[in-house]
């Protein structure tokens, strides 16, 4: 892919950004930082994004409180214990100095409700308990009896138990079959309605900001709420086919399109090791399908994405290291934010 060069300015950061409110949870004053936002882009001369000759398509992944905020259900804090907090400073920098670059922001949403396969609820051993955050479910787990379909839960979605269990053994070998991660018991997050599920205020005001000054609508797209799958990546869930081989999910075959006309994406979010991972995964194989070279135009902003770390639990540190290295081998570009984009590879 040859150089395609784009204007070298970078903007400087609007008076209303306050860094220091990036771990907080608050309320965007819509109607100010809309008035803000036109006179901003009159004052620096920023076009409409229908007008951009080279288009970046901007992809937070899972940009929300419940991962974001310290407290919250599934703060991912990295090895350092405030990464998150320390990516979306970052990441809201980048969107603000990049503004009039930036055609079109596309925010993935994790949406969930507490009866899904992956929260305690759904499963239970002979003593009827549950098991604990953070345990990983194996499919000799299953083999052997250690865990169950809540027999219960199973009448709520209408399904028969042992119809239920036959999916739970299936689920549990598709994802070995698929070197996908075991079955993980998450603390409740990101539900449906809560504080946790709305995106971070500080990046919530970015993104409102962005599509004012750009006259650019984002396009929000929700993932995450099928009870019998789990779904880290927004293009497709981790198992799309039932036990009996009939589909209970589906590819986002709509956003896959859309990425693939651009002619830039950024990927950033939360967790680096997770749905961050799995995204980009699965990116690039719909783009090895269409054509190898496509994967040439994905930016990964590493200094935006923390992977999982649970101190004395678990640590996917290493695991969400080695996927961003086979991602730079495949041809993507592992990028850092504070570089100005006329710096990035293949862009002039």
């Amino acid at each position: 892919m040859g150089k395609v060069t784009v204007t070298p300015f970078e903007l400087p950061l609007p008076p209303h950004f306050d860094a220091g409110k990036v771990g907080e949870v608050w309320r965007v004053p819509y109607h100010e930082r809309a008035q803000q936002a036109e006179s901003w882009a009159k004052q620096h001369g920023i076009a409409p994004a229908a007008y951009d000759r080279f288009r970046i398509c901007l992809l937070p992944v899972d940009v929300q409180n419940t991962f974001c905020i310290p407290g919250f259900e599934l703060y991912v804090g990295g090895r350092s214990g405030t990464g998150a907090v320390d990516d979306n400073r970052r990441f809201c920098e980048f969107i603000y100095r990049n503004l009039h670059r930036l055609t079109h922001i596309c925010p993935t949403m994790d949406t969930h409700q507490a009866m899904q396969i992956f929260h305690a609820i759904f499963l239970v051993n002979e003593k009827g308990e549950h098991p604990t955050p953070y345990t990983l479910i194996t499919a000799e787990d299953i083999r052997q009896g250690k865990w169950k379909f809540n027999p219960a839960v199973a009448e709520n979605l209408q399904l028969e138990t042992s119809e239920a269990q036959k999916h739970l053994q299936h689920y549990t070998a598709a994802l070995q079959a698929g070197g996908k991660y075991d079955l993980t018991i998450w603390p409740y997050h990101a539900m449906l309605g809560g504080i946790g599920h709305a995106l971070v205020s500080a990046v919530e005001e970015a993104i409102f900001f962005h599509s004012i000054a750009r006259l650019s609508q984002p396009d929000f797209q929700v993932k995450g709420n099928n009870p019998l799958t789990e779904n880290y990546s927004v293009l497709r869930p981790e198992v799309l086919t039932g036990a009996m081989g009939k589909p209970i999910a589906h590819k986002n075959t709509r956003l896959i399109a859309k990425l693939l006309e651009y002619d830039a994406v950024i990927i950033a979010g939360q967790a680096k090791s997770h749905c961050v991972a799995w995204t980009i995964a699965d990116l690039l194989n719909e783009m090895v399908i269409s054509n190898r070279e496509l994967a040439q135009k994905v930016y990964l902003l590493e200094d935006c994405a923390s992977p999982v770390v649970v101190p004395g639990v678990i640590d996917y540190t290493e695991e969400a290291d080695a996927a961003f290295r086979k991602f730079a081998e495949s041809g993507m570009h592992v990028v850092r934010s504070t570089d100005p984009i006329n710096s990035w590879p293949g862009i002039a």
